[in-house]
């Protein structure tokens, strides 16, 4: 099921996403919680009865009728790894910055989620803003200290996301979150695929394009595996339904070609069986942005 948070007429809701039409999740369940938070949070049970309905469901709008927002603008927490994938590793060797021992773990600010199609802004402050294609990773589940073993049974989802970093920042502090966590600098959609829908999120073919020109491509293999991820993360923190994981990026990115996004760049993330994100970046306009 593909979970989607989208606005049409001046009113924004939920809904799901069935081939080129957004149903309504309140068509499907009249007393479903109004976001996907919330219907995470309520157990399995509002996702299996609105997957039965979906199969006789009507109506709707068409998908090209509506704006697709963040699908989770409210998470609690929006955590990150780096340096994650092999050839993205050895990239950041070859520019002199040595690979972790162990997982590398930062925050993003959650102030940073932006919509699926929505401009993100060029800092004023950063000559170096730079892209990296991920793999999101929702919570379903409350839950602490989980095992390997049972790291799938907590995923609520999956979603494309480009985890935008202004170098020059990231680099400035012993930590990274000052530079990854500019406003509209967390893109993330275009909607939550439900965990029943990927049988191996660790074969996914990922790619990222800057105006047309493919500048990312790898397949889904982590150096630290999504579960793995999961494990070290719930030793420290309740993780709860709704909290977001990107798991890393792999090679390709800015950096390490010294292409830096500009203002009038296109940046698409797509991922198989997930969808893609397109954002066009804008100069950091302060006045119009606090209007």
């Amino acid at each position: 099921m593909k979970l989607c948070r989208y606005s049409i007429e001046g009113t924004t809701t939920i809904g799901v996403v069935q081939g080129e039409r957004v149903i309504p999740v309140h068509a499907l369940l009249p007393d479903a919680p109004r976001t996907i938070r919330e219907l995470l949070a309520a157990g399995p049970a509002p996702l299996q009865a609105m997957g039965l309905a979906l199969s006789k469901a009507t109506g709707g709008h068409p998908l090209s009728a509506v704006r697709l927002e963040a699908p989770i603008p409210d998470a609690q927490k929006y955590m990150a790894i780096g340096m994650n994938y092999q050839a993205h590793v050895e990239e950041a060797a070859a520019a002199g910055i040595s690979a972790p021992r162990n997982q590398l773990w930062f925050n993003k600010q959650v102030s940073c989620i932006t919509g699926p199609y929505d401009a993100v802004r060029k800092p004023r402050v950063s000559q170096k803003m730079d892209y990296e294609a991920e793999l999101g990773v929702v919570i379903g589940r409350r839950c602490r200290y989980v095992n390997e073993a049972d790291a799938r049974g907590v995923v609520g989802g999956y979603f494309v996301a480009n985890d935008l970093t202004a170098r020059d920042w990231q680099f400035a502090s012993p930590t990274y979150t000052l530079g990854k966590s500019f406003d509209t600098h967390g893109p993330i959609g275009p909607w939550i695929t439900t965990a029943d829908e990927i049988d191996d999120p660790h074969a996914l073919q990922m790619r990222l394009w800057v105006n047309g020109e493919l500048r990312q491509h790898a397949i889904t293999k982590m150096i630290h595996s999504i579960w793995q991820q999961i494990h070290h993360l719930s030793q420290v923190m309740t993780l709860e339904p709704g909290d977001l994981i990107a798991t890393g990026t792999g090679a390709g990115v800015g950096i390490g070609q010294g292409k830096f996004l500009q203002p009038g760049d296109v940046v698409k993330v797509e991922i198989e069986q997930l969808g893609h994100i397109e954002n066009t970046v804008v100069a950091d306009d302060a006045e119009a942005y606090h209007a």
